[in-house]
């Protein structure tokens, strides 16, 4: 595991979007998931995960959200082109037409995309996992505090690049959060903090409260 909480640039990386730009947003509603295709028997593993990594951050979650009743759905198939079955979901899904050749060809194994309020802050999530291959063979709690944890603030495509957002302690025992980020999620429900900001300088922020989670 890291041994150093992240620093500025490290931070300002995990909210660089693809056009290099920084962009950070939060959930400002409380979070109603909702899981769709799962086995009854990871139905359990799956949701405790997800609370636990919401309560970790600071933040919360309801039974309803009064404007959209669930506002993050988590879609679990063994094909991309399952999608197109689903009634509707092309009105759900921007582009579904032309986003699922590109997942085919990717091979990807998750899709996900935000909705976000008037004041930029998250206000709906959506999840698609295709269970095939390693994201398939992860037992339900550790998929589940994993897919939170992206679910949780709009990262940045290099975020998890090339690394698991989990760790173990010393390669072996339970899954947790990887300490780095579970202190940059952290120190982003602080209150004090904007929900959504297009301003680098919320790096520094961050990277100073993460450093104090982090100790």
């Amino acid at each position: 595991m890291a041994n150093l909480a992240p620093g500025p640039e490290e931070v300002e990386t995990l909210f660089t979007d693809a056009e290099g730009a920084f962009r950070f947003a939060r959930w400002s509603r409380p979070i109603v998931p909702v899981i769709f295709g799962a086995t009854d028997d990871s139905l359990p593993p799956l949701k405790g995960a997800m609370e636990a990594v919401v309560l970790a951050s600071g933040h919360k979650m309801a039974e309803n959200d009064p404007e959209l009743g669930a506002n993050l759905m988590v879609f679990f198939m063994q094909d991309w082109q399952e999608l197109a079955e689903v009634k509707d979901m092309d009105q759900l899904v921007p582009g579904l037409d032309s986003l699922l050749p590109r997942l085919e060809a990717e091979g990807a194994d998750q899709y996900r995309f935000f909705r976000f309020a008037e004041d930029n802050a998250i206000k709906a999530g959506f999840v698609f996992l295709r269970m095939k291959g390693a994201i398939a063979r992860m037992p339900a709690a550790e998929l589940g505090m994993e897919q939170m944890l992206k679910s949780m603030l709009l990262w940045g495509p290099s975020a998890f690049a090339g690394r698991s957002a989990l760790a173990r302690a010393e390669g072996q025992g339970p899954a947790v959060l990887r300490p780095d980020l579970a202190s940059v999620l952290r120190a982003a429900y602080d209150p004090v903090l904007p929900a959504y900001s297009e301003d680098a300088t919320l790096a520094l922020r961050l990277s100073a409260r993460a450093g104090q989670l982090f100790n």
